[in-house]
């Protein structure tokens, strides 16, 4: 048979630091800022040193009637746990049980009705009996009756309702919870130490619930502190989220920023400055923190505030909102707005031009008649008249341009040499052309072709006999053999208005870079090269299947 092997004084060992636990962590837990979680905690801590400090009693008092009060005390001030913890549980994972009128009253009348059995238990005896045993030290055996077992069980079920809530808020808060799950599994420990006392004589039939409770104030408070707080204040948070101490060293962080920002990874105790030297500067700049990780650019608004617990600053939580979809809308519209007022400025070039020329024909065609020069009037009133139309044509593409100017949402696979030999019979100038390199280029098709349509205009009017289009690991090049631009700065022809050495091409680059940039690309003038003119169309995302050589030539 087995043998009580556990000491007296463990057990006033045990019990003694329960209640000193939880009495010694009142003062800390009276600073946690929430209102509610404080006073959960504060009941759940004040309740069960109590009931530890009377089942201390209990165990060290020598009158059997003494030891009878303290452990009926200790069976009213235990059953307090349950409530407080569950106001507990409910108010630290965001809920309002603890504030529901009819939650509370029924939790009130349900406690009531069971310590009215309780301290009338001398009467009846339904709750428990008692009996003063010699071995293996000298205590108050107790003989629970079954009343107290259905109590006991619906008191573990509703413990077991707080504990649920916990995990709940731990799974979903995206941190390293691990150790508050173990902290808050401390709780339920005492139970299979009842069992074992109520089954065996290894351990004295009493309740232990209290030694857990204490485990669990001292993890949280102690030693889990700032992850504790930090799961409340920011659980169901889906943003990135980054804790620093009071010298900006890095405590913790969910697995948001570790996905985020994968220089995290076994970062804590180091200066953030170091580990995620951007998000300083942002910080600093109340910037939007542009970040490229996958080939994918996502955009993160950053703030801080300042971590407390009661008057005490312990540190900083710094928050990374992802902002990506806001902040591409917000460059899109302000790359169309910018597109707009190009159109705008290349809409006044042509009224303007177009103006220029009709009243100069008309004033050739007033001298004519004068002259009686019937012919030549007639020519010019037709010359003004096509310079007339050919400005309505320029207004009507110009805003087709608007449309087709919109960012590229969708694309595909284009095949790049069918794609240039298209364009190039659209355009059909004199030069013969080159292709270089065969593959695929994600775009929307009818913005490509309207890409390489207008680059082509371009480069039919450069004097040149040839033009080469080149396949780019990150897009494409176009060149020809003609003369450069006579201009001090070539990014100026990018520009509706802009200076152009022929009138006729006046559009044709601000419309090639509108293109791009509906795709997310750039295109530039490649000042390196010698042989005339060369333009670089970059970040597209190419699949070439062949190695860059020659495989098409036309003209």
């Amino acid at each position: 048979m087995l043998v009580n092997f556990i000491p007296f004084d463990i057990y006033v060992l045990a019990f003694g630091l329960a209640a000193l636990g939880c009495f010694g962590a009142l003062a800390r837990a009276r600073r946690i800022e929430d209102r509610d979680t404080r006073r959960g905690l504060v009941g759940l801590l004040a309740s069960s040193g109590g009931w530890a400090a009377f089942q201390l009693a209990l165990l060290v008092v020598e009158r059997p009637a003494v030891k009878y009060l303290a452990y009926e005390v200790s069976l009213v001030v235990g059953l307090a746990t349950v409530g407080a913890w569950l106001y507990f549980c409910s108010a630290y994972t965001g809920r309002s049980f603890h504030r529901d009128g009819t939650v509370r009253t029924a939790g009130v009348l349900a406690y009531s009705g069971v310590v009215a059995v309780k301290v009338t238990n001398p009467l009846h005896g339904f709750y428990f009996g008692t009996e003063l045993v010699q071995e293996p030290f000298v205590h108050l055996s107790i003989n629970h009756g079954a009343l107290h077992w259905v109590v006991a069980g619906a008191s573990y079920a509703l413990v077991a309702v707080g504990f649920f809530m916990l995990l709940e808020l731990f799974a979903a808060a995206d941190f390293d919870t691990r150790p508050l799950v173990v902290a808050a599994a401390l709780t339920a420990l005492p139970v299979a130490l009842d069992v074992v006392g109520y089954a065996t004589p290894v351990l004295i039939d009493i309740n232990y619930e209290s030694l857990g409770v204490a485990a669990f104030a001292v993890a949280v408070l102690f030693v889990f502190e700032d992850r504790f707080l930090s799961v409340q204040v920011t659980g169901d948070v889906d943003d990135a989220v980054v804790f620093l101490d009071d010298q900006d060293r890095i405590r913790d962080f969910n697995q948001h920023a570790r996905r985020a920002f994968p220089s995290l990874a076994g970062a804590k105790g180091e200066l953030l400055d170091r580990v995620v030297p951007e998000a300083v500067a942002a910080l600093a700049g109340d910037e939007v923190l542009e970040r490229t990780r996958d080939g994918e650019t996502r955009y993160y608004l950053v703030s801080d505030s300042v971590f407390s617990l009661g008057q005490s600053d312990i540190g900083r939580v710094v928050v990374f909102a992802d902002v990506t979809t806001t902040e591409r809308q917000r460059r899109e519209l302000e790359r169309q707005n910018e597109q707009l007022e190009g159109l705008a400025a290349a809409i006044r070039h042509e009224l303007r031009n177009t103006l220029q020329v009709v009243r100069g024909r008309i004033s050739v065609a007033g001298t004519a008649l004068d002259d009686g020069e019937v012919g030549r009037a007639r020519d010019s009133f037709e010359a003004a008249s096509r310079t007339a139309d050919r400005m309505e044509r320029a207004v009507a593409d110009l805003s087709s341009l608007a449309e087709h100017g919109q960012s590229v949402e969708e694309t595909r696979g284009v095949a790049f040499t069918p794609a240039v030999e298209h364009a190039w019979e659209e355009v059909a100038p004199d030069q013969r052309l080159t292709i270089e390199g065969e593959g695929t280029v994600r775009a929307d098709p009818t913005r490509l072709r309207e890409l390489l349509v207008n680059v082509f205009q371009f480069a039919a009017h450069n004097g040149g006999s040839a033009v080469t289009v080149s396949l780019r690991p990150d897009g494409f090049a176009i060149a020809d053999d003609g003369r450069r631009p006579p201009v001090d700065d070539p990014g100026t022809l990018f520009n509706y208005g802009g200076e152009v050495p022929h009138a006729e091409t006046g559009v044709a680059l601000p419309n090639a870079r509108m293109f791009a940039r509906a795709h997310g690309w750039t295109v530039s003038f490649d000042d390196d090269y010698d042989g005339g003119t060369r333009l670089l169309v970059s970040g597209a995302t190419v699949d070439a299947t062949v190695p860059a050589m020659p495989t098409r030539e036309k003209g």
